[in-house]
């Protein structure tokens, strides 16, 4: 039986990014994907900032950003009665270009080193599938089945089974990780039970081709628009777009929804289209009891389903393949101790929690809307003054109710790991918890905020590939270095630059390979308690 270090149940975004995250650090790893291809199903339509900065951690960005809508097209939400009719509200948000400028002009730690990118799950799975099949630590092959897993104390085997010819094969392996989507398999044989709300509401689906951009960007180039017929996502800004649709009134049957209905009533008339993939789905509110056990770990929606408002389904799953993928090459390179993969859970699963809540409440936040809609009516379309006043009623409804999905920065780029035990939090510390505004902060736990030195240059690039110590205005710590040194490959980073003084202010910052900080102080140049400093945060003492 052939062994590999780790297996990863499933080719998704997650599964291949968390295989890119090991490859990285050295480590080889089997991801298995059931399917013979990369998805041709439109999941999702945003990548966030924040998983901007971890594919930039992994050389990724631009070549994802390659196949992204043009830079210099808005994120714009709009608010209609139908394309054919009024635009009541708009929400204006910036281009990639706007973002960049925004950037530099700030630097004030509250911008993201990265700005979000519009682009189809399509178009992402490609480009990480070209660079895993350019790894030579990854075997990545699709068509080849997960079916189950026995543990041991030394590991796991797996077996796995070629999806066309029906051959079985076993692997041994020290870790798996299932990143095998909501359905996961992993989880079930685990026995882990999802907690949360199931089959929140019926959706339908309707994935088409259409050069009608006459009345498909009617009101100019948005991201969204939405309205009481669903929401329009414009996957690439030129040809191919998405419809997400309630189910029409007392329609049940999801055999009896017809798309071409509900692009007719989103639209208004008629228009010339295509339909690619037409199908109902329903969206949940659930989080996975427990990430994982043992030697086995879950990620993404095998731990995690949302209803797509505000973008946390992948954005979140991302998230996890960076924090267990450097905690597992950690462990399996030897410098990583006992408490570090139990980790994993600590910091991820409240996260979960957290996004899973903020998704709920967008989504009433839409539900509010839908109530301002059905309250007007007809009136809507009219004419005159009637239907003036009818849509200025459901504009400023909008507007005050606002569109937290989008502008929920603190769930972004603020959240914290505040139980850890590989972070060194301060007693009484106020960690952040707004969840739409991002304070930049410098509180172990949170992510190093993001800013440019005076000479041009992003901290964030300069920070190493495993642990960092950041020393501002200071002198870096001789004992946590002597600490460092049994193999951890620990950069020192130095800087008086002023920048980064008002932003951080003077000390020292231990930042771990995801940005987040694992331990802060003035200086340190006690040897035992250096050595305790880099115990915890490689999870050797908690």
């Amino acid at each position: 039986m052939r062994s590999v270090p780790v297996v990863i149940a499933g080719g998704g975004p997650v599964g291949m990014t968390l295989a890119r995250v090991l490859a990285r650090f050295g480590i080889r790893c089997l991801l298995a994907e059931r399917n013979p291809t990369t998805t041709r199903h439109p999941k999702m339509d945003i990548t966030n900032s924040r998983s901007m900065e971890i594919f930039r951690r992994l050389g990724l960005a631009e070549a994802l950003r390659a196949v992204a809508v043009p830079e210099a097209n808005n994120f714009d939400v709009s608010w209609i009665t139908t394309m054919a009719g009024h635009e009541l509200h708009r929400f204006r948000y910036p281009s990639v270009e706007e973002w960049r400028a925004r950037q530099r002009e700030r630097n004030d730690g509250t911008m993201p080193r990265e700005a979000p990118m519009r682009v189809s799950q399509v178009e992402i799975e490609p480009v990480l599938q070209r660079a895993l099949l350019a790894e030579e630590l990854v075997e990545a092959r699709w068509g080849l089945a997960f079916e189950s897993f026995a543990e041991d104390a030394a590991g796991v085997t797996v077996t796995l089974r070629d999806s066309a010819t029906g051959a079985a094969e076993q692997v041994r392996c020290a870790y798996l990780a299932g990143c095998d989507g909501g359905g996961s398999l992993v989880r079930r044989q685990l026995g882990i039970p999802l907690e949360g709300q199931a089959r929140v509401m019926p959706r339908f689906m309707t994935h088409f081709r259409s050069d009608d951009r006459a009345l498909l960007q009617r009101f100019g180039v948005a991201w969204h628009y939405q309205g009481p017929y669903g929401t329009l996502i414009a996957q690439n800004d030129v040809d191919v777009w998405t419809l997400q649709s309630r189910f029409p009134p007392g329609v049940e049957d999801p055999g009896a929804v017809d798309p071409h209905a509900l692009l007719r009533a989103f639209a208004g008339r008629d228009i010339a289209y295509e339909i690619l993939v037409a199908n109902h789905w329903h969206p949940h509110l659930l989080v996975a009891e427990s990430y994982g056990s043992g030697r086995v770990f879950l990620a993404g929606d095998a731990a995690h389903q949302y209803i797509p408002t505000g973008g946390y389904g992948m954005n979140t799953g991302i998230g996890d393949a960076m924090d267990l993928g450097w905690k597992l090459a950690a462990r399996l390179h030897g410098f990583g101790g006992p408490v570090l993969l139990p980790s994993y859970e600590a910091e991820r699963l409240p996260i979960g929690r957290r996004n899973r809540d903020a998704s709920g409440r967008h989504t009433g936040v839409r539900i509010e809307i839908a109530a301002a809609y059905a309250e007007q009516g007809a009136a809507l379309m009219a004419a005159g003054p009637a239907g003036e006043a009818a849509r200025a009623a459901v504009a400023s409804r909008i507007a005050a109710l606002g569109n937290a999905e989008n502008e929920s920065w603190g769930i972004e780029h603020g959240y914290a790991y505040r139980d850890s035990p590989v972070i060194a939090a301060e007693p009484g510390a106020a960690l952040p918890e707004d969840p739409l505004r991002y304070e930049p902060v410098t509180l172990p736990g949170v992510r190093l905020p993001s800013l440019f030195l005076e000479d041009g240059r992003a901290i964030h690039d300069l920070l190493g590939p495993w642990f960092t110590l950041l020393a501002v205005g200071v002198v870096p710590s001789g004992a946590l270095v002597a600490a460092a040194e049994r193999g951890l490959g620990l950069t020192v980073l130095e800087t008086t630059d002023p920048v980064a003084r008002r932003v951080y202010g003077e000390g020292l910052f231990l930042v771990r390979p995801d940005q987040h900080i694992a331990w802060r102080g003035r200086a340190l140049e006690d040897g035992r308690a250096a050595q305790a400093v880099i115990g915890r945060a490689l999870g050797w003492v908690s």
